[in-house]
């Protein structure tokens, strides 16, 4: 058992660590959670047969945040997600104007009219009494957010068509659009 656990408890956190530090959505970030709880379960039995007091209860209490996580972004987060699906599918049927969760200008993929990928939308600047949007900070390029770079989108040339913000304007054209500094945006 020890031997199981040995190899079990380090790969599970490692695994579990990627997938909640990449910030793929509720679900991949629940699932992290079970992995989580499973690499505390393994270092938990790796400090009963040892005889490690403190990691033993370190993995109690760990555990328990696992659990606590694992009800978190696959209960309540992934709900809240569906709900906004909900609300934006339905109103597609309806006369009136389609909606989309705000969520979305913090992760969607934008694209432009052709489908070709811009990047993806980080964030978004809203007029705080009109509630209008202004625009949308996109980055592209780099890995893991190494090496990325922003740019704003105006709203005025995009629009949600789906789960994607789908831009007016083309890939070169986006590409010739000053970058802004992660810490830096513009105020209008």
């Amino acid at each position: 058992m020890e031997e199981i656990a040995n190899w079990v408890a380090p790969l599970a956190t490692t695994i579990a660590a990627m997938m909640t530090a990449s910030n793929l959505g509720s679900r991949v970030t629940g699932f992290g959670f079970a992995v989580f709880t499973v690499g505390s379960l393994a270092w938990l039995a790796l400090g009963i047969v040892t005889g490690q007091q403190s990691l033993v209860w370190q993995n109690i209490i760990l555990t328990a945040l696992n659990l606590f996580g694992i009800w978190r972004w696959l209960g309540r987060e992934a709900k809240i997600e569906e709900g906004g699906k909900t609300a934006q599918r339905e109103s597609q049927a309806l006369p009136a104007e389609t909606l989309f969760p705000a969520s979305m200008l913090c992760k969607a993929p934008v694209t432009d009219r052709q489908g070709a990928e811009l990047g993806k939308a980080v964030d978004a600047m809203v007029g705080a009494r009109t509630g209008k949007l202004s625009y949308v900070v996109v980055s592209n390029g780099g890995v893991a957010g190494v090496g990325e770079s922003f740019r704003q989108l105006p709203w005025s040339e995009a629009e949600m068509a789906g789960d994607t913000i789908e831009a007016s304007i083309d890939a070169a054209d986006f590409e010739r659009r000053p970058t802004v500094e992660r810490d830096e945006w513009p105020a209008r």
